[in-house]
């Protein structure tokens, strides 16, 4: 637990008469504003406040706690003073979240260019392919595709994610090439396990169409169905960042270009702006630079 965190928290909820009133001046979520309370109580080992659907009011061991918990955040601050440097550069250990196929395609080489410009800085990717609870799991920064963010995390957007429809030259020797989107349903299709598993939505001359498939190969993450769908195995629909270098060697041919399939949003989500380190500012400053509006791996597609 992060007890200065905790106890700054706690003083904001004494201080603004509310959890909701504290967690919009700092810039947290609710239930993170609850958690840090629930954890300061249970490392003090007794009840701090009464909650009730009017006010809140502290307990006895609340008006014991809160003025001591006052003079530690001023001598935290008072610390962070005497050793700030002006221009500090970013440096210290960040712990990043994304998609193991992301994270193959482009955010390996990202983070090889980041840390040879911020020496100082550590990075510790975790390749996990399911949402990740950023609070508990002590992530600083994940890299999300979506289109219905949680509202209670603080999101910057980088990009977009398109995605293609392709097959290798050896299925297609073997498989005549679908014209139109519904040709689809009479191919092996791969799929993703959470993500168009019988349903491929696309628009197609200004109109939303869904077609069916169905195939002999499904897995949780792209990077399977890449090699997979380059071995010969069928058609499938991938993210461009992790296909387009495959179709520009020849290893993929892209299929209905005419067909946009469903396009989503990236976006990097953290938990809170509030005394964001240089160390982050900088990495989303980077990452917003990389991975632009038009972005390098769609060139061409």
């Amino acid at each position: 637990m992060d007890r200065l965190q905790a106890m700054q928290v706690f003083v904001a909820v004494v201080d603004l008469g509310s959890q909701s009133a504290a967690a919009d001046h700092l810039d947290l979520s609710r239930p993170v504003v609850s958690r840090y309370l629930a954890e300061l109580e249970d490392w003090v080992g007794a009840r701090l406040m009464h909650r009730t659907t009017r006010k809140l009011s502290l307990t006895a061991a609340g008006s014991e706690i809160l003025p001591r918990c006052r003079q530690m955040l001023d001598l935290s601050t008072d610390m962070q003073a005497a050793i700030s440097e002006p221009d500090e550069a970013p440096r210290g250990l960040l712990r990043i979240s994304v998609s193991t196929s992301f994270g193959q395609a482009q955010l390996a080489d990202a983070m090889a260019d980041y840390v040879k410009r911020y020496p100082g800085v550590s990075i510790d990717m975790q390749m996990i392919d399911r949402t990740v609870n950023l609070v508990d799991e002590r992530i600083d920064l994940a890299i999300r595709t979506s289109n219905d963010l949680d509202p209670n995390l603080i999101a910057r957007r980088l990009t977009v994610c398109r995605s293609v429809i392709c097959a290798s030259p050896a299925y297609l020797q073997e498989h005549p090439t679908p014209q139109r989107v519904e040709d689809l349903s009479q191919h092996n299709c791969l799929t993703h396990s959470y993500f168009g598993k019988s349903l491929w939505h696309f628009e197609q001359d200004g109109e939303q169409v869904s077609v069916p498939v169905q195939g002999n190969i499904s897995a949780n993450e792209a990077s399977t169905l890449l090699r997979a769908t380059m071995a010969g195995a069928g058609v499938a629909m991938l993210p461009s960042y992790q296909a387009g270098v495959h179709i520009h060697s020849g290893e993929l041919i892209r299929l209905l270009p005419h067909a946009e399939p469903r396009q989503m949003n990236m976006y990097a989500v953290y938990a809170s702006r509030k005394h964001m380190p240089a160390t982050m500012r900088s990495m989303l400053d980077f990452l917003v630079l990389r991975f632009p509006e038009e972005p390098a791996w769609d060139i061409g597609l």
